[in-house]
């Protein structure tokens, strides 16, 4: 079955779910010949819904050998071992998806198209009522303070409920997954699959002449010879997002969220800060970018016209380009207010940039002690102090550090970059570093990938989505595209 047979029929499934037809959509999903991950997931969870246990284990056991990371399956055959009493079967599952987590206190599927968002502190929740079914309520009750060290405060009160019970040796509920819920596919592939018809339909005539015996179709019109001379003003940019601006000099980013653009590059301006910076989208990818170095674009026949005997944008500007403007830190385009910081570092201060699931800018006075640092940064990450694990990058190596002497002595122009890592605080050692190999070799002219040859070595730092990966190879950082790799199997 092609892939474009599989989408439609995905999307077929799910518009039957979406009108409550769930037996037509298990029907559609099961006529499915090669489903991938999701729709195994999608499968389990109808199954689920029909009291199908063991279908449903089958179904959810397809989606994890398709995706061993996928974490809220783990979730969900840990949810059906539990409903069939096979609790060290369920208990090992969701210990399975909390390792799933890497580290973080949840994970939003809504970028690959499931509108659910997974807990780190439910899924400890769900490993202690398997311990506690176990009769291991030491172990329970542990897991649960586990969770409190995670939690969001709208799960606090189940969490402290279940602790509640333990102490008291009863079981607590379930959290579960609303199995109604289920992956769809990309919104963008799906409005592909409607045909287009390009060529208009044929007519089919005949001649009113009656010693004309012509019949046949419709010869082509004639064409007005006084037509308009030039094409039609394209309504394609009308219809994307935000305001067209031409770019007027060449712009290189200094942070991850700022966009790498030259002179001649059409971007969409989303926001315009009161700082001067602009946040635009430009070829898929959005960032910032100093407004002064744009130019509105007028779209319009006029303003195309002018353009004609204007010079080529594309070559070297003749004029210097204006100063970079300051940043406000910790602000995000058009917002106001805040802290009125500046991220430049000055005497007194030093920009440090954490790389964590994602990244930001903390600054500390120069000379602080380790405790200062790692205390801005747990607060940023909601997390208790001891939980942070700082480590930076030294011939290719990650180091760990626990003192701000060897931080200092890498600092370059007031400024340091640190890598960021948290653990659960228990005697567990923190998580292994993920290894990749390059399948195939990465070049790009975009400063914020990372180019490799096949073979190479990357260490993983973030997964920026389901396509991109953040890693470092050979001193350099960047992101690349993930079918580019592949994980090296733990010895």
């Amino acid at each position: 079955m092609s892939f474009v047979d599989t989408l439609r029929q995905w999307d077929e499934a799910i518009t039957c779910a979406d009108r409550q037809d769930l037996s037509e959509a298990l029907r559609i999903f099961l006529s499915i010949q090669e489903p991938n991950s999701k729709i195994c997931f999608d499968i389990g969870c109808l199954h689920l819904i029909n009291q199908d246990l063991d279908a449903a284990e089958k179904a959810f056991d397809c989606s994890i050998r398709k995706d061993e990371h996928l974490a809220v399956a783990f979730f969900q055959r840990g949810i059906t071992f539990y409903r069939k009493k096979k609790y060290e079967e369920s208990l090992a599952d969701f210990q399975r998806a909390f390792k799933a987590l890497r580290g973080n206190q949840l994970i939003d599927y809504k970028a690959l198209g499931l509108r659910y968002i997974l807990y780190a502190c439910e899924v400890l929740h769900n490993v202690a009522l398997a311990e506690a079914q176990l009769g291991n309520w030491e172990k329970a009750q542990e897991n649960l303070v586990k969770a409190l060290d995670c939690k969001t405060e709208a799960k606090l009160s189940v969490i402290d409920k279940a602790l509640q019970s333990t102490l008291k040796q009863k079981v607590f509920k379930l959290v579960t997954f609303p199995s109604t819920i289920l992956f769809r596919p990309n919104k963008h592939y799906v409005a592909e699959l409607e045909k287009k018809d390009y060529l208009g339909k044929a007519k089919v005539v005949a001649s009113v002449v009656p010693q004309d015996d012509f019949s046949g179709f419709a010869p082509l019109q004639p064409q007005v010879e006084d037509g308009p001379s030039s094409p039609k003003e394209p309504e394609v940019l009308r219809a994307l997002e935000g305001e067209p601006h031409t770019v007027l000099f060449e712009f290189c980013p200094e942070t991850s969220d700022e966009l790498a653009v030259v002179p001649g590059n059409i971007v969409f301006v989303l926001q315009k800060g009161a700082d001067n910076w602009a946040y635009v989208v430009f070829n898929e990818r959005r960032g910032l970018v100093p407004y002064n170095y744009l130019e509105r674009l007028e779209i319009s026949l006029a303003s195309r016209q002018n353009r004609v005997n204007q010079p080529d944008r594309t070559a070297s500007p003749s004029r210097e380009p204006p100063t970079r403007p300051e940043r406000i830190l910790g602000l995000t385009p058009g917002e106001g207010g805040g802290d009125a910081r500046r991220m430049e570092p000055t005497e007194a201060f030093c920009v440090v940039k954490v790389r964590f699931t994602f990244n930001f800018i903390v600054s500390v006075p120069r000379g602080s002690p380790y405790r200062v640092l790692v205390g801005k940064i747990s607060r940023k990450l909601n997390v208790s102090s001891a939980a942070v694990i700082l480590s930076s990058v030294a011939g290719g190596q990650h180091l760990i550090h626990d003192n701000m002497d060897d931080l200092w002595s890498r600092a370059k122009e007031g400024r340091i970059t640190v890598w960021c890592k948290t653990r659960m605080l228990s005697d567990e050692e923190p998580q292994d570093e993920i290894r990749l190999v390059a399948l195939h070799s990465y070049q790009s002219s975009n400063p914020e990938d990372l180019n490799f040859d096949q073979g190479a070595t990357i260490t993983l730092l973030s997964r920026v989505n389901q396509d991109w990966l953040e890693g470092h190879c050979d001193g350099n950082t960047g992101i690349f595209p993930a079918s580019f790799v592949e994980e090296v199997p733990v010895m």
